[in-house]
């Protein structure tokens, strides 16, 4: 994850205005695990920008994740998460909750199987898992 000013330039560099709202945005990303949707990031800044629409949301995310600073997740939902975790690693999402986790783990060797296996050179790659999260799995016994 950059500092503002490395993510200055480099929207500089790419040809893309730089705001306090885009900055913010990016911060907002870096600085959360929870893997938010626009309207979570929107709920976050506006008591610090209250002009912000949704719209400078999507675009924004959309601008992050062409130059290479963010993930677009699609889970499933309605709405596409986003992860300033740039590292490889897969996501876990919970049925009943929709909360989303990290899963850190080696998949070079998955990668590799699917290379050999299709003749494709894999440039990029989402891994998505999905099952009931601890604290649901709690509620649900306290139900039974």
């Amino acid at each position: 994850m950059l500092d503002n000013k490395k993510v200055t330039e480099l929207l500089r560099k790419k040809g893309f205005k730089v705001t306090p709202q885009r900055l913010a945005i990016y911060n907002v990303l870096c600085n959360t695990k929870s893997h938010p949707n626009a309207e979570m990031i929107f709920n976050k800044l506006q008591p610090y920008y209250p002009t912000m629409s949704l719209a400078t949301i999507y675009k924004t995310v959309d601008i992050l994740n062409e130059i290479g600073l963010i993930n677009i997740l699609n889970v499933g939902e309605d709405a596409f998460r986003y992860d300033a975790n740039m590292t490889s690693h897969a996501h876990i999402c919970c049925t009943e909750c929709g909360r989303i986790d990290d899963i850190m783990m080696n998949f070079d060797n998955c990668v590799t199987d699917v290379e050999n296996q299709s003749s494709y050179d894999i440039e990029k790659y989402q891994f998505y898992f999905y099952g009931v999260c601890a604290e649901c799995k709690t509620k649900k016994e306290k139900v039974s």
